[in-house]
C-alpha cells in the first residue's frame, strides 16, 4: 500500500480521535529526570489513549514494543505487571508500575501536568470506542499493521524517534518499529501554537510563524534546519533521516529477518 494512501487513512484515523495528541498547549509542568518507558502495541486502542496524552503533555517515553507473538519486552513487562496486559507504563523516578490507561492517564496529569485527568463514564466510553474505531484502520492484508511481531535483529542501542501521536505520516513508522520490536526514544514533537496546525508546506507559507514552538520541534529546527515529523536517529549506525518511506526502507535493510 502507497505512503499516500496510508496517510490518508491514518488522517481519518486523527479526525475520528479529534486531533488528540497533535497539539501541546499545556505541556508538563517538569519533565522527568529519567525518560518513562511505555511497554507498548502500537495498533492497541488503548495504548493510542496514553500515547496521546504523553503527546500532549510534551513528554518524552522510551517505547518498549510488545506485539502479540514478541518476546523481546513482552515478557519482561508481564513479570512486571502480573500479567500480560497493555499499555503497562513504568516510571522509574517516581517507582510506579501502572497498567489500565485510564490510570496512567490519570497519573501523568497529576504528576507531570496540571492535575489528574479523569473522564466521565460517557467521554471514557467515547474516547475508547473511537480509539477503537482509529485503530481498525490499520488493517493492511495480513492483519492490523502494528500489532504482530516479526523477525528482527536486536540493536545495542534504542532507536531516536521524533514524532507525535496523530502524525498521519508517523504512524506507519511506529507501527514497523513495534513488529519488529525495536525499543526507540519517542520524543514528542507536538504542534505548540495554531500557527503550527497543518501539513508543513501549507503552514509555513501562509504563517511564517517560527518552527520551534516545543522543545523537540526547537532541536529539529536547529539541528536539522527544517521540522517535520518523522524523523529518525539511529545511534547504532549513524543514520539519520526524514520521509516515513525513506525510514520504513531503512528499517526493512537494516533490521528485519
Amino acid at each position: 500500500m502507497s505512503t499516500q494512501v496510508d496517510a490518508a487513512l491514518n488522517l481519518i484515523a486523527g479526525t475520528l480521535r479529534g486531533w488528540r495528541g497533535a497539539a501541546s498547549f499545556a505541556p508538563a509542568r517538569q519533565s522527568p529526570e529519567q525518560p518513562l518507558k511505555l511497554y507498548d502495541i502500537e495498533a492497541c486502542p488503548y495504548c493510542r489513549l496514553v500515547r496521546e496524552v504523553l503527546s500532549e503533555l510534551d513528554l518524552d517515553v522510551m517505547i518498549l514494543p510488545c506485539p502479540k507473538g514478541g518476546s523481546r519486552y513482552r515478557d519482561e513487562a508481564t513479570a512486571l505487571a502480573g500479567r500480560a496486559q497493555f499499555p503497562l507504563l513504568v516510571d522509574d523516578n517516581t517507582g510506579a508500575v501502572l497498567l489500565e490507561s485510564a490510570d496512567i492517564i490519570a497519573y501523568l496529569g497529576k504528576t507531570y501536568g496540571r492535575g489528574a485527568r479523569r473522564s466521565s463514564p460517557v467521554r471514557r466510553g467515547f474516547d475508547v470506542s473511537t480509539a477503537q474505531l482509529a485503530s481498525a484502520l490499520q488493517w493492511r492484508p495480513g492483519g492490523l499493521r502494528g500489532m504482530t511481531a516479526e523477525p528482527a535483529a536486536v540493536p545495542d542501542q534504542p532507536l531516536i524517534l521524533f514524532s507525535f501521536e496523530a502524525s498521519p505520516y508517523s504512524k506507519p513508522v511506529r507501527a514497523r518499529l513495534c513488529e519488529l520490536q525495536l525499543p526507540y526514544l519517542l520524543r514528542n514533537t507536538a504542534k505548540g501554537t495554531w500557527t503550527d496546525m497543518g501539513p508543513p508546506l501549507f503552514r509555513d507559507r501562509l504563517f511564517k510563524a517560527p518552527q520551534g514552538t516545543t522543545r523537540n520541534r526547537r532541536w529539529l529546527a536547529e539541528h536539522t534546519g527544517q521540522v517535520q515529523v518523522p524523523y529518525l536517529i539511529d545511534p547504532n549506525t549513524g543514520a539519520a533521516m526524514y520521509e516515513s518511506q525513506a525510514i520504513l526502507d531503512y528499517l526493512n535493510q537494516t533490521y528485519a529477518r
